[in-house]
């Protein structure tokens, strides 16, 4: 009987231990790995700006060929003209054209800078950009000077006024383009007035 008793103590002081011991700690919820670093995105780099085409007045004035014409535009007070905004068409005479002239002339259209002078270089300027494929499809052109240049495909190439052939098209400039030709251009006024007072 004693056994038994003792039998069962022990059972309940076993359990009474079992029952005192720590709690089970519920085990730990598993996280996420973090998220791999991303690369932010390079910024967009800026393209460089187009260089820009010179001006006609820059254009002229860098090419010896035409030395006479800007000493010319510059008596004229034109340089500013050519060089600012706008859209101009020019038929550039080289060095050669202007020496070309009767002896005299250009020293005396540069005595009259706003007058004959002004008046033959704006001759030489259209309004616009008329490329050279735009302008074998006319007959004629207004000038600035208010006179019209009349315009011929030959079979030599292109003739103004039946006499001044253009030598070199399409330079480009940031206000237009330049026409080279080989002989200066006189405003049929001009040369009615130069044909009256010849002897």
């Amino acid at each position: 009987m004693k056994t038994k008793l003792l039998t069962t103590l022990m059972l309940l002081f076993a359990l009474a231990l079992a029952a005192c011991g720590p709690a089970a700690t519920p085990a730990p919820a598993p996280t996420e790995a973090p998220a791999e670093p991303t690369e932010a995105p390079a910024e967009p780099t800026a393209e460089p700006e187009e260089e820009m085409a010179p001006s006609i007045a820059e254009i002229a004035a860098g090419d010896e060929n035409f030395s006479t014409l800007v000493t010319a535009l510059d008596a004229a007070g034109l340089v500013e003209t050519l060089a600012g905004e706008g859209e101009f068409t020019v038929f550039a005479p080289t060095n050669d054209a202007f020496a070309a002239l009767p002896e005299g002339t250009v020293e005396g259209l540069l005595e009259d800078p706003e007058g004959a002078l002004t008046s033959v270089l704006l001759y030489h300027v259209v309004e616009g950009t008329v490329t050279s494929d735009v302008v074998v499809t006319l007959d004629s052109a207004t000038t600035l000077q208010g006179e019209d240049v009349t315009i011929a495909v030959t079979d030599e190439g292109v003739m103004l006024n039946d006499s001044v052939m253009v030598v070199t098209t399409d330079i480009e400039a940031s206000n237009g383009v330049i026409h080279v030709i080989d002989a200066v251009l006189l405003p049929p006024s001009m040369a009615s007035a130069e044909e009256e007072m010849a002897p």
